[in-house]
């Protein structure tokens, strides 16, 4: 099982759409913690996150009947922007339920992209529920941002390339929403380098 999901990381598309990001060295937390403190510039993707990985290496895999009934998601940011971004470039029709509250940058970054966005439920937990009935309602894709085995492979490229770039890290240190992010990368650093610790 873990070899079929390293396997899957490796075969990832996101080549097509992502940029293998640099990595900086950071000069501040370096002398804080008396180490040596490295950072990828996954800001310096088109959509400003990592995000677009896994939205691109998911949507890459669908049928031309998936893509043609388009796609369908819950979330109040990045993913969104992500799925929006590869859906005007592969002109697979995108819809967005986000929650009441969500920042206007973030929805007009989405609609920016050729989304549909709607605004629906309090929280997270409100709008996943009504993607995924419109989901059933419309035979959408759902696209989970973390839940999602196509997802996980696309952000476990940056794991990857993190270590390639930096075989020498002892540790990655990874921020945690949903885990995709973590979940992908632990998968593909432990692959190439057992000892490796990773820290959410």
């Amino acid at each position: 099982m873990l070899e079929a999901t390293v396997k899957k990381i490796l075969q990832a598309r996101v080549y097509e759409a992502a940029c293998e990001t640099p990595i900086s060295s950071a000069p501040f937390l370096s002398r804080r913690f008396n180490n040596q403190i490295l950072i990828k510039r996954e800001d310096l993707q088109p959509v400003f996150s990592f995000k677009i990985r896994g939205a691109y290496n998911k949507m890459a895999q669908l049928t031309d009947e998936q893509k043609a009934k388009g796609v369908i998601a819950a979330s109040a940011g990045n993913h969104a922007q992500a799925l929006a971004y590869h859906g005007g470039r592969l002109g697979v029709p995108v819809t967005i339920v986000m929650p009441e509250g969500t920042p206007f940058v973030k929805v007009d970054g989405t609609r920016a992209h050729g989304a549909n966005v709607v605004i629906h439920g309090l929280d997270f937990s409100g709008s996943t529920e009504e993607a995924k009935r419109l989901q059933a309602e419309h035979g959408y894709v759902f696209v989970s941002a973390f839940d999602d085995e196509g997802i996980v492979a696309g952000q476990g490229v940056c794991g990857l390339q993190f270590l390639e770039d930096a075989p020498d890290l002892d540790a990655l240190i990874i921020p945690i929403g949903g885990g995709g992010l973590i979940a992908g990368s632990a998968i593909a650093a432990k692959a190439m380098k057992p000892e490796i610790k990773v820290f959410g």
